[in-house]
């Protein structure tokens, strides 16, 4: 996003230049297009090049604002000093150019030729118009320049924002791992005592799910298959410590899930939600997990869990905390999730837009 948002801003400095571009090439033409508009059999290059000569001027204050002033004094705020200087610079340059006209008329040849002269120039204005002129030429120029600007720095806080939103993502994206393995590690170690076969299996299933979290878990999205896929290695592993005291079921659309996308590392937290605060070692227990796509294109992410009793200081989880954060940054309010408690059942039901 950030390379997108970089080429978006010098897209923008491209599209400034080329309109003062353009803008200048129609004045530079003027002379020669009013010379054809008036019927001229050949084009008097004589009076071009006097009407380029008066053009001149305000082509230098152009790019002395464009390339200096601006840049170094209006876009820096200091707007005391910037109309100061403008003001200055274009009261001299008329002035000289002024001074400049009047030596050319004093010795002009013949009259014929003075006032020829003065004829080629849609430019030949009194000292304090061309002045007036050369102050809103410059106004112009800066107001233009000011949108640009605001432009540019409205894409740099996009991205700035976009930045520093998926900084904070990331973040409690990568606090829920550490979390989840210290819960799978605790788990593998209450099974060596029990059972040091089962064991050995439970560490290759989570060497499965640590390859997810190190190659796949760090795109922005991944496929709900993929994510599914996680939460099934993350359930067979949880199998091996309950054996028959838990009925599981995972239902989803095998084909459908393949090609819809969503942020990963959501679904893994109400699973382990389920397992910690659902599940008893010593009671049947069941945690029953659906998954339907509808028709535009939502995913609805239903997980039941048998309720068992609770301590009394019982508080949420930094996982469960975490993924309402990334919800929020992710989706705003775009996104639904309802936990509610039945007669014997602890339902979650979340609903997500996909790619």
């Amino acid at each position: 996003m950030k390379v997108k948002q970089k080429k978006k801003i010098e897209k923008e400095h491209i599209g400034e230049n080329l309109l003062y571009f353009m803008v200048w090439s129609a004045i530079i033409l003027v002379p020669i297009l009013a010379s054809k508009m008036l019927g001229e059999e050949h084009v008097n290059l004589q009076k071009i090049l006097i009407s380029w000569r008066k053009i001149s001027p305000y082509l230098f204050l152009f790019v002395l604002n464009n390339a200096l002033l601006a840049p170094k004094l209006l876009l820096k705020r200091r707007y005391v000093a910037y109309v100061a200087i403008s003001v200055i610079v274009t009261t001299i340059v008329f002035s000289i150019v002024d001074g400049y006209e009047r030596y050319l008329i004093r010795n002009a040849p013949d009259i014929e030729t003075m006032i020829e002269a003065r004829k080629a120039s849609f430019t030949d204005l009194a000292l304090q118009w061309n002045i007036l002129l050369g102050l809103f030429m410059i106004s112009a120029n800066s107001m233009i320049k000011l949108l640009y600007k605001t432009m540019r720095d409205e894409q740099e806080m996009i991205s700035l924002r976009h930045e520093n939103l998926q900084a904070e993502i990331d973040y409690l994206k990568y606090q829920i791992n550490p979390h989840f393995f210290m819960n799978t590690l605790n788990n593998i170690h209450a099974l060596i005592d029990i059972d040091t076969h089962e064991a050995q299996g439970a560490v290759i299933e989570l060497s499965k799910m640590m390859r997810y979290v190190l190659y796949e878990s760090g795109q922005e999205r991944i496929t709900l298959e993929q994510d599914l896929r996680f939460v099934e290695n993350y359930v067979r592993l949880m199998q091996i410590r309950y054996a028959e005291e838990l009925d599981i079921r995972i239902e989803y659309p095998k084909e459908e899930v393949a090609q819809l996308k969503i942020p990963p590392l959501l679904l893994i937290v109400f699973v382990e939600n389920a397992f910690k605060h659902g599940v008893s070692g010593n009671r049947p227990s069941f945690i029953h997990i659906h998954v339907e796509i509808s028709p535009q294109k939502e995913v609805l992410y239903t997980i039941k869990n048998s309720l068992q009793p609770q301590k009394p200081d019982h508080k949420p989880g930094i996982g469960l905390k975490n993924v309402h954060k990334r919800l929020d940054l992710i989706y705003g309010t775009n996104y639904s999730l309802e936990m509610r408690k039945e007669e014997s059942a602890y339902i979650v039901e979340l609903k997500i837009p996909t790619q």
